[in-house]
C-alpha cells in the first residue's frame, strides 16, 4: 500500500506546525514501521521545491506560490503533476488530506482521496457563530464531494459538519493519538506547588481570557497559586497583540501570579506538563485536541470545556473536569478543589491515563486506520 499525505503542515527542523502535523507525522511513522509506503506532499514556506526524508517517510515540500489570487488553485495543480510523477514510480492507492484538500482535483483519480476531518472552516465557523465565508464554503463542499471516504477525529466533528454543510456522507469515527511511551508521567518530576498549566495558541477560543478571570477566585482560596502559560500569541486583524490584550485587565496584585512563557519547542511540553500540578485547557470549541490527549497520557489532573469531543475522551468527574469554558467561576471552583484535595486529584490523573491508554492506544488506532484503507480499497 502506498499513501500519500497532502498536507503543508509536516514538522521539520526550524518549520512551525500545528496539531494536523503532528497527527500526520504520528501516523506516516507508525503505518512506514507497518511496511506501507508513505509520502508527504505540500507547499513549503520558501519559494523553493525540497525533498526530505523522516526514516523512510519521502516529504516534498513544493516552492510557495507567487501568484496573490487564487494562489490554493496553482498551488493544488503544481501537487497534482507531483502526485502523477510520484504515482508512475510508485502506483499511489490513498492521498488524504484535511477538509479543503481535494476542492480542485478532479473527480476521478486513479488513487482514492481520503478526507480526515479535524475541523474544517464549516464547523470552526459555525460552532464559534461565524457566518462560513463563501468562497472557502465552496471549496470545502466541493471538496467533499470528491472525496471517496472519511475519518472523523470525534464523532461530534464528523456529525456537526454533515449537518453544516448540508451534505450527507458517512464517515467513520478515528481518535487522534500521540506516543505513549514519550507521553508518560515522570517518576523524577517536582512540581510546583498549586501551579496550573495552559498551554496552546493565545487565543479567544481557547479559553484562556476565562481562565485568567478566574484567578482572583483562586488565589482567594490558594493564596500561592500560579497560572503558567505556554503557547505562541494570537493577534487581532489590526495587529493587536492578544496576549498584550490579556495582561492590559489583569489587575497588578495578580500580575505576579500569572507568567507568560511563550512558543516553546513541542517537544519541551512535557517538562512543563510534568512541572505542574493541575492542566486547565478550558477550550470552546475543538474537533479533537491534541493537549488534551498529551495531558490525559501524562496523568495530570485535567480540566477541560464541556464541549462536543471532550465528552468523548473524558469521563466527567472521574477522569477530569469538564466545565463551561465561558464561566470563570465553574473554572475556579474546579481549579481550586484539585489543589486542595491532592491525593484524590493524583488518583483522578492516574485512571485518565488508564482510561486513555484503553480508548488511544497507538496500536488499535492504527490498526483501524490501516482496516479503513483495506475496506475503501476493495470498494469499486
Amino acid at each position: 500500500m502506498h499513501i500519500v499525505f497532502h498536507t503543508h503542515e509536516y514538522p521539520g527542523e526550524g518549520r512551525s506546525h500545528g496539531g494536523v502535523g503532528t497527527v500526520v507525522r504520528f501516523l506516516a511513522r507508525r503505518f512506514a514501521l507497518q511496511g506501507i509506503r508513505v509520502s508527504v506532499v505540500g507547499i513549503n514556506d520558501k519559494a523553493i521545491d525540497e525533498f526530505e526524508e523522516d526514516g523512510s517517510v519521502r516529504i516534498y515540500r513544493l516552492a510557495r506560490s507567487k501568484w496573490k489570487a487564487f494562489r490554493f488553485i496553482d498551488q493544488t495543480n503544481r501537487i497534482l503533476a507531483k502526485l502523477k510523477d510520484i504515482h508512475r514510480e510508485h502506483p499511489i492507492d490513498i492521498v488524504e488530506g484535511a477538509e479543503l484538500t481535494f476542492a480542485f482535483y478532479p473527480r476521478k483519480t486513479p488513487f482514492k482521496k481520503v478526507i480526515r476531518l479535524h475541523g474544517g472552516h464549516h464547523f470552526f465557523a459555525m460552532e464559534l457563530g461565524k457566518s462560513p465565508k463563501l468562497w472557502r464554503s465552496f471549496q470545502e463542499k466541493q471538496s467533499f464531494k470528491k472525496a471517496d471516504g472519511y475519518i472523523a477525529v470525534s464523532d461530534y466533528v464528523g456529525h456537526k459538519t454533515r449537518e453544516y454543510l448540508r451534505y450527507d456522507f458517512s464517515y467513520q469515527v478515528i481518535y487522534n493519538t500521540l506516543d505513549e511511551q514519550f507521553f508518560q508521567p515522570m517518576a523524577d518530576a517536582s512540581p510546583r506547588k498549586n501551579s496550573i498549566l495552559f498551554y496552546g495558541t493565545v487565543c479567544e477560543k481557547k479559553g484562556i481570557r476565562q481562565l485568567v478571570m478566574a484567578m482572583p477566585e483562586i488565589l482567594r482560596q490558594v493564596p500561592d497559586a500560579q497560572l503558567n502559560i505556554v503557547g505562541r500569541d494570537w493577534f487581532f486583524p489590526d495587529g493587536r497583540s492578544y496576549i498584550e490584550y490579556l495582561q492590559s485587565f489583569i489587575p497588578e496584585a495578580i500580575k505576579p501570579h500569572i507568567l507568560f512563557y511563550g512558543k516553546v519547542p513541542h517537544e519541551k511540553i512535557k517538562e512543563f506538563l510534568a512541572n505542574n500540578e493541575v492542566v486547565a485547557l478550558p477550550s470552546h470549541m475543538e474537533a479533537m485536541p491534541l493537549a488534551w490527549i498529551e495531558a490525559l497520557l501524562m496523568a495530570k489532573p485535567f480540566i477541560g470545556g464541556d464541549i462536543g469531543p471532550g465528552r468523548e475522551i473524558v469521563k466527567n468527574g472521574e477522569t477530569g473536569f469538564l466545565v463551561n469554558p465561558r464561566d470563570p467561576q465553574e473554572i475556579a471552583g474546579k481549579i481550586v478543589w484539585l489543589l486542595q484535595n491532592k491525593p484524590q486529584a493524583r488518583a483522578m490523573g492516574l485512571k485518565t491515563r488508564e482510561y486513555a491508554l484503553k480508548l488511544l492506544h497507538p496500536e488499535k488506532i492504527i490498526a483501524e486506520n490501516i482496516r479503513f484503507y483495506k475496506n475503501l480499497l476493495t470498494r469499486s
